[in-house]
């Protein structure tokens, strides 16, 4: 006996494949985007690390930090050691952290002192002149900034490290273990580029940072993250 199909049936299915095939993708990250969301993870990576208690309890007292995810040591990339980061400054009275500024950090003699091949990376900057370096298109650590090694391990939570009066501290950690990080000598360069993008329009540093020209929802949860860790969430 011969089956016959309901003439509702190919209507249904017709509309269902306009239905849901109207219903757009979702939208992949775009390049800036994703390293922001990579820098969250990365925040989170070392603050949640005992042997950087150091860095997550003295937070509150930065005046910016810069999170380079992953930074490459030389042999790896060309020219060099490097990796792309995002810098956000906070504001000492509100305790607010700033939109994102997309960088560069490079230089043929950073080295990781353990010999990994590639770290996840935060530089904490302790001063305003620390901050002021960031304002500038391009600049080298140990000439426009002063830098060291951050403390790091159990036994420095709540000590004074003498490097204090250093701009910038780095910490870095690789393969899971601390890495240690000279930066004497090291560039950073504005990724205009990538502000562009992440923004819609051209903007440098001071228009992010100072004039708060510039936002985008995609920064919410770094920011909120940030806040936490410095008020001790």
């Amino acid at each position: 006996m011969k089956r016959t199909i309901p003439r509702w049936i190919p209507a249904v299915l017709a509309a269902a494949v306009v239905v849901f095939g109207a219903v757009p993708a979702a939208k992949a990250l775009s390049a800036p985007e994703a390293l922001v969301e990579r820098a969250r993870v990365t925040l989170d990576s070392l603050t949640s690390d005992p042997n950087f208690s150091w860095l997550k309890n003295y937070l509150r007292y930065a005046r910016g930090v810069l999170i380079i995810p992953q930074f490459l040591k030389g042999g790896f990339i060309i020219g060099g050691s490097g990796g792309s980061g995002v810098f956000l400054a906070r504001e000492p009275q509100t305790g607010a952290w700033s939109e994102p500024v997309f960088y560069t950090m490079g230089g043929g003699s950073i080295g990781l002192q353990i010999g990994a091949s590639a770290a996840e990376v935060i530089l904490m900057v302790r001063t305003d002149r620390g901050v002021e370096a960031f304002y500038s298109s391009t600049f080298k650590l140990g000439a426009d900034a002063s830098a060291a090694v951050g403390p790091v391990g159990m036994s420095m939570e709540g000590s004074t490290p003498h490097n204090l009066s250093a701009d910038i501290l780095s910490f870095a950690k690789a393969k899971g273990l601390y890495a240690g990080m000279s930066l004497e000598g090291a560039v950073l360069k504005v990724r205009d580029d990538w502000n562009l993008e992440y923004y819609g329009k051209a903007v440098g540093p001071m228009d992010i940072i100072i004039r708060k020209a510039v936002s985008n929802p995609r920064s919410a949860p770094l920011q909120q993250r940030l806040e936490a860790i410095a008020s001790g969430r």
